[in-house]
């Protein structure tokens, strides 16, 4: 079975969420023109990162009579989506948030379970914590979602890998940051370090999509990423600009690499929870 992937790369425009909607869906049409399954986009992609006191007036909910979301369940009709958005819960919590929608449905919701807080960062005085990692099951498989910090974290990947996911994506606002000797930022070299080890590691398909442009004196550089189960790039975006980044995923890769390399088969999940169970109550 193949998967084609479109990972958007985008510019949004800050608390601007009619703007960023209608970016959103002329890149579904180009997508769409491409024949795309599944179309991702980065972190906070409705609304802009830098948002602060913003937070409240941006928020909006995943149902089919919000003002937002009714166009892009309608537009899920004919592609899977992946967007990013301020989420806001019943006692009015601001969560950084992804939707994945499918049919016309909100198949899951992943709150931003790490919010960076130091550095340039200042998540935790603006949103809550999300409290779960969950998989979830897709008309292509399994996946999971995680977002920017959630991945520098070893712990939610390697739930998303236990709990059956056999894609997990990766949306990101990941801001430029120092240059190495090969005239690469310092953040991209990071990122695609872990985004490949993930792969190699949970033998699984891994997909990132992080934004562009500049935003409150921070500089966002792109550079979506697919990635297949033995690590082997398949798709890479440009730095530094917009871009619609295609990679066909073949899902028989699963079978294969697995088959040579058991180590989801060989994962001593009892092992990990004892051991996790004795250093809790140290």
């Amino acid at each position: 079975m193949k998967l084609n992937l479109a990972l958007a790369q985008i510019n949004t425009k800050l608390g601007d969420v009619e703007a960023n909607l209608e970016k959103h869906l002329a890149y579904i049409e180009q997508a769409k023109a491409e024949k795309t399954d599944l179309l991702v986009f980065p972190e906070l992609s409705l609304t802009g990162y830098v948002l602060q006191d913003l937070v409240a007036h941006v928020a909006h909910k995943p149902v089919d009579d919000d003002p937002v979301f009714k166009h892009l369940l309608n537009a899920s009709r004919d592609l899977d989506l992946m967007v990013g958005f301020v989420d806001e819960d019943s006692r009015h919590r601001f969560f950084i948030a992804s939707a994945y929608l499918s049919g016309g449905k909100v198949l899951h919701v992943h709150h931003k379970v790490y919010l960076p807080t130091y550095g340039l960062f200042d998540e935790g005085r603006f949103f809550a914590s999300g409290d779960s990692v969950r998989a979830f099951d897709t008309r292509f498989g399994r996946m999971g979602m995680l977002i920017c910090e959630d991945f520098w974290h070893a712990s939610p990947p390697y739930l998303l890998w236990l709990d059956g996911a056999d894609i997990m994506l990766l949306s990101s606002a990941s801001p430029g940051r120092g240059l190495n000797d090969k005239e690469k930022l310092e953040s991209a070299r990071w990122v695609e370090r872990v985004t490949k080890a993930y792969a190699s590691m949970f033998t699984s398909f891994v997909a990132h999509s992080n934004r562009v442009g500049y935003e409150d004196g921070l500089h966002f550089w792109g550079g979506a990423m697919a990635l297949d189960p033995n690590g082997e790039t398949i798709a890479h975006g440009p730095y530094n600009e917009e871009a619609l980044t295609f990679a066909q995923l073949d899902l028989n890769q699963l079978r294969r690499t697995r088959a040579r390399l058991p180590l989801l088969r060989d994962e001593r999940i009892n092992l990990t929870a004892s051991e996790l169970q004795r250093i809790l109550q140290k």
